[in-house]
């Protein structure tokens, strides 16, 4: 099972510019610790949240307005990660894969359609599609529950710290990929069963 956002995509830089921007443009204000706390969120979540911060829309308009102006990023440029399209394919090749993101439906395709990978996928999940966001494990298990495994029996990779609790509490191995710029903190990273310096550090027999 993969994770997207800091995991394939290089994304939470331009997440956190583009959500930035918006609070300031509608009234909000940003706090020190929001970027951390919106990493895993599902899109109701973080929507309601930057509400929470002072952003006078509702919540819905909000999602509509920060996925909007994601989409058009990525149209220009998807900020691959280095070697996540060619670790993805080596890993399909062995393994049935799996995707559970908190990213809205709506940017997973067009990511995985600009970089060729829908075909490495049996199952791909957004947490919009389960009650509830990561850290909470239901979109790992609604994962395996499409490609009809056992969690117990799956490997997740993850680098965020929500990310690294939703995997574990789904039952998974965890493999950390942990981002520079976002390290997780050190009580998720010690959920990890494997932690990797970087995604082509990935290989097969890890994940098997």
């Amino acid at each position: 099972m993969f994770d997207l956002d800091g995991v394939l995509v290089y994304s939470e830089p331009v997440w956190e510019e583009v959500r930035r921007a918006f609070v300031a443009e509608h009234g909000g204000t940003w706090q020190p610790d929001t970027q951390s706390r919106l990493m895993g969120m599902s899109t109701g979540e973080w929507a309601a949240y930057l509400h929470e911060l002072g952003v006078g829309l509702p919540p819905d308009e909000i999602a509509r307005g920060v996925v909007e102006q994601m989409a058009g990023r990525y149209r220009d440029e998807v900020p691959l990660m280095p070697g996540a399209v060619e670790v993805v394919r080596r890993v399909a090749g062995r393994v049935t894969l799996g995707l559970a993101s908190s990213s809205p439906r709506r940017l997973i395709d067009v990511v995985l359609d600009a970089a060729g990978l829908e075909e490495c996928f049996a199952a791909t999940v957004s947490t919009e599609e389960v009650p509830r966001g990561k850290p909470a494990p239901d979109g790992y298990l609604e994962a395996a529950r499409r490609i009809g495994v056992d969690p117990h029996g799956c490997v997740a990779v993850e680098d965020s710290s929500n990310g690294l609790r939703s995997a574990y509490a789904a039952g998974m191995r965890v493999i950390a990929v942990p981002h520079p710029r976002y390290p997780p903190a050190p009580d998720a990273l010690a959920l990890a069963w494997r932690v990797l310096p970087g995604l082509d550090a990935l290989t097969s027999e890890l994940v098997v």
